[in-house]
């Protein structure tokens, strides 16, 4: 594990399949540890102990389902948090103990987002950390492309041109806020996650947006390591 913030410790990196690159995030607190996303490290899995183990784990959608979900559970006793939209896939691994369905605010000042689109039940997470920071956690709604860009989660022949309006949707929600760090699910560079400079978020998610509506991949074939 690495720390990336004074509260932040990222997982060690997976790579599913090439070009596609995953970290988990967990979030160091009083009151209890939340984890972010899934790690398929048995490893970082007992290093979590190092850190106090982990309260919550909230997933952003139904692609970081994984084993490993038991393997915390069993080990941490840990409340695991996913949305009601993506139910019968979790139920293939583990239901979740709390369904998400609407914008909310739980225990320790995080923000729960729906941001349908990438999937159905896609979902943002925005907290309050104590060092005055604010973190936003986008899952794949967006994520850091090979050129370093916050893009939309559309894979072109993998998503249907029907999900262009619903992702739209979901980034003129997540533009209006002011994240200090964000910190993505998938990624294709070298990094996941990206400090903010102050007012500059809505410009990214705007050229996101304009990427995502100009259509600019529709027709390619289906290219993963883009994602």
């Amino acid at each position: 594990m690495k720390q990336v913030q004074s509260d932040i410790w990222e997982t060690e990196m997976q790579s599913p399949f090439p070009g596609l690159k995953t970290h988990a995030y967990l979030w160091v607190r009083e009151g209890g540890n939340v984890l972010f996303y899934n790690t398929g490290h048995s490893h970082e899995i007992a290093r979590l102990e190092e850190f106090g183990g982990v309260e919550r784990q909230y997933l952003s959608h139904q692609d970081e389902l994984g084993e490993t979900l038991n393997e915390i559970a069993g080990r941490y006793g840990s409340v695991l948090y996913g949305h009601r939209a993506e139910l019968e896939a979790y139920a293939k691994v583990r239901t979740p103990d709390h369904l998400l369905d609407r914008r909310e605010i739980h225990t320790g000042g995080i923000e729960v987002i729906p941001t349908p689109g990438h999937s159905p039940g896609s979902t943002c997470f925005q907290v309050d950390s104590p060092t005055g920071k604010k973190y936003l956690f986008t899952g794949d709604t967006l994520f850091l492309d090979r050129k370093y860009r916050w893009t939309a989660g559309f894979i072109p022949g993998v998503h249907d041109e029907s999900v262009r309006p619903a992702l739209a949707s979901s980034l003129r929600i997540l533009r209006v806020l002011n994240p200090d760090v964000v910190f993505g699910s998938a990624f294709s560079g070298d990094f996941g996650f990206e400090e903010i400079p102050s007012g500059s978020w809505s410009e990214k998610v705007d050229a996101a947006l304009d990427r995502l509506l100009a259509g600019s991949t529709a027709g390619r074939r289906v290219d993963r390591s883009q994602f």
